[in-house]
């Protein structure tokens, strides 16, 4: 099993660079960021869509840029697996997007995950000029047209929301093909086609949905198109940090699990990080 931990960055919280270098010498595999450009005060949506959460917390609306913050951990260590976890792809311009990626991978020395999901805030969304039911198919395209990018040295691409004329767009990735595209969520049968078609990965939300349900769904939407269901590796996002949670992991199917961290200051969070690592 290999052990990383999330946090939101913030303006309040440890900052990247401290957190990333503290998380190195106490041997965690990876760091991971989540990202939200804003939250309208309005609060239309529940948390993730799901009223039992309650109220949103702050961290949701402070944190810095995803890819500034996720650079300057990379750049404060040297094997550290950085993460997005996760990037809101159907609100960003994919052009963009592939190519803050594929900077990323290579000044990191191809040590990006690349965390991706769909998005619950409508409101978000709607700012952002997205229709949140056309979401779905949105990160699909995007992700289809920015693995051409990745990997050929002429694209065009026309599909859905995009017409690309043939153009040149540098730099490639390190990682070969790309960095590994891992989708979070729950995985009814929409989200597991998604993974099975385009994602090297799946991170479910600790213990949010069905995780069973969701391995069946993955499994049989592999096999649908012909591909091998232990070919997508499983993250367990926001692990229970105890160690009986974490020794079932494998047995469940999980590589790897990610523990969350509050975004608070260093003298709050590295003495946390201090009880995962001695449970590790």
């Amino acid at each position: 099993m290999d052990i990383g931990v999330l946090m939101f960055p913030t303006d309040k919280a440890i900052q990247p660079m401290e957190l990333a270098r503290a998380c190195e010498e106490r041997g965690f595999d990876s760091l991971w960021f989540p990202e939200h450009s804003h939250i309208p005060t309005s609060r239309e949506t529940p948390w993730n869509a799901n009223p039992a959460l309650g109220p949103l917390p702050e961290e949701y609306w402070r944190a810095h840029d995803q890819f500034v913050a996720l650079t300057a951990a990379a750049a404060a260590t040297k094997t550290l697996r950085i993460g997005s976890g996760i990037t809101l792809v159907a609100q960003r311009d994919p052009i963009w997007l592939a190519k803050e990626v594929a900077s990323l991978d290579m000044i990191s020395g191809g040590r990006l995950e690349f965390g991706v999901g769909y998005g619950w805030c409508k409101e978000e969304m709607r700012n952002h000029g997205l229709d949140y039911y056309k979401r779905r198919s949105i990160l699909r395209d995007n992700i289809l047209f920015m693995k051409k990018l990745w990997t050929e040295d002429e694209v065009s691409y026309s599909s859905g929301h995009i017409n690309f004329e043939e153009s040149w767009a540098w730099p490639k990735p390190t990682q070969k093909p790309h960095p590994p595209i891992v989708l979070g969520g729950a995985a009814g049968p929409k989200t597991a086609a998604n993974i099975a078609e385009f994602c090297d990965g799946w991170m479910p939300l600790g213990e949010l949905y069905d995780f069973e349900k969701g391995m069946i769904h993955i499994g049989d939407a592999c096999k649908a198109i012909g591909r091998d269901p232990d070919s997508v590796a499983t993250t367990m996002f926001f692990a229970e940090p105890t160690p009986e949670k974490v020794k079932a992991l494998p047995d469940m199917g999980c590589s790897r699990a990610v523990f969350y961290l509050p975004a608070e200051t260093a003298d709050v969070v590295l003495p946390i990080l201090d009880q995962y690592t001695k449970m590790m």
